[in-house]
């Protein structure tokens, strides 16, 4: 029988994410006004310059550092300082709906299951975006979890040793197959939400384009296999030169003002 929860953490991994956390901030507010718990929400600051850390502390987040270019790393930095005994992982530019939390408390008070996905929805469809979308289905209907938004207990999440730092792709569903796995042996079930959703950004399509990866679905394999090249390519390089740019146009719209 587990003990009475005291507080849930909501850990977010955040590369330069000043365009996009704010939303997910507030979602997470909203959330945490449903549940008797406490609830903590923990940004984890990968690389940032720009005004990330400040928005997230303006709506009482706490922010830990992590430098690591490995989003396993990035997470689990969160778990160590996370206070509650349960743990939900969501990205910086997805929004879970206000009842999200309060399903995830409902769910493992329950003891069916170990924890889980949850019902992602794009912030926008087209029919890029769907085909895109079917050239990775059969990966991940070939492994059998869902991803998105993880939750779980934290000694649970403990248990697996979370997120597994030697992956630089696909550590999500590596994740979930373990999570999943230890489940079964204590006779619970890996579940995915899906009466509470998220919603997720479409910036790698506004970057690349919806018919990306029917146009490459070689570059999709070779995500999913972990190429560092492409792992890079696809997640890192693009918004570190989109920062860099957005750098320089402040730069040179203080130089203009102050020369004015």
């Amino acid at each position: 029988m587990y003990p009475t929860h005291t507080m849930i953490s909501v850990i977010t991994p955040a590369h330069n994410e000043e365009a996009f956390i704010e939303p997910g901030l507030q979602a997470v507010q909203e959330a945490a006004r449903q549940v008797e718990e406490e609830v903590e929400h923990i940004v984890v600051l990968n690389r940032c310059s720009d005004r990330t850390e400040a928005i997230a502390q303006a709506y009482g987040a706490r922010t830990v550092v992590e430098d690591a270019k490995n989003l396993s790393i990035i997470r689990n930095a969160g778990a160590a300082v996370a206070r509650g005994d349960i743990l939900v992982t969501i990205d910086a530019d997805s929004r879970m709906s206000p009842g999200m939390l309060k399903e995830v408390r409902r769910r493992l008070d329950s003891g069916k299951y170990i924890g889980g996905g949850v019902m992602i929805y794009p912030e926008r469809w087209s029919v890029g975006i769907v085909c895109s979308a079917l050239v990775v289905a059969p990966y991940l209907l070939w492994q059998g979890v869902s991803a998105g938004m993880f939750w779980c207990r934290k000694e649970d999440f403990d248990a697996i040793g979370g997120f597994d730092p030697r992956l630089i792709s696909v550590e999500d569903v590596d994740f979930a197959r373990r999570l999943r796995a230890w489940g079964r042996t204590s006779g619970k079930r890996y579940g995915t939400i899906l009466n509470e959703h998220i919603v997720t950004s479409c910036r790698k399509f506004d970057t690349f384009g919806d018919w990306y990866f029917v146009r490459q679905p070689w570059t999709a394999y070779r995500i999913i296999q972990g190429n560092r090249q492409a792992v890079d390519s696809y997640f890192y390089d693009q918004r570190n030169q989109a920062s860099a740019s957005d750098s320089g146009d402040r730069g040179n719209a203080h130089k203009s003002s102050a020369s004015s």
